[in-house]
């Protein structure tokens, strides 16, 4: 699952270099949470969160064929202020 997720994502973006993608597994299915440059995050969620929704479409048919639940997360990466 992690490796479609981490596929689709890396084609949608502009530093597909930057793209992290990991799973994790719990008792009410798989969730994997995405982190790409602050760049491209408008990219992934798209206009009025488009981009996004096809994304978990497309992850939650391979789920069901998998037959577990699966949730996917944009994880935003926090700017460190530089100390003065």
């Amino acid at each position: 699952m992690r490796d479609l997720a981490e596929y689709i994502i890396k084609q949608l973006v502009t530093k597909p270099e930057e793209v992290e993608v990991t799973e994790e597994e719990s008792q009410e299915g798989v969730t994997i949470f995405v982190k790409v440059a602050t760049e491209d995050m408008g990219l992934i969620i798209g206009k009025a969160g488009a981009t996004i929704k096809a994304v978990r479409k497309i992850l939650t048919i391979r789920a069901i064929a998998d037959r577990v639940r699966v949730n996917i997360r944009l994880v935003e990466e926090n700017p460190q202020v530089a100390a003065e």
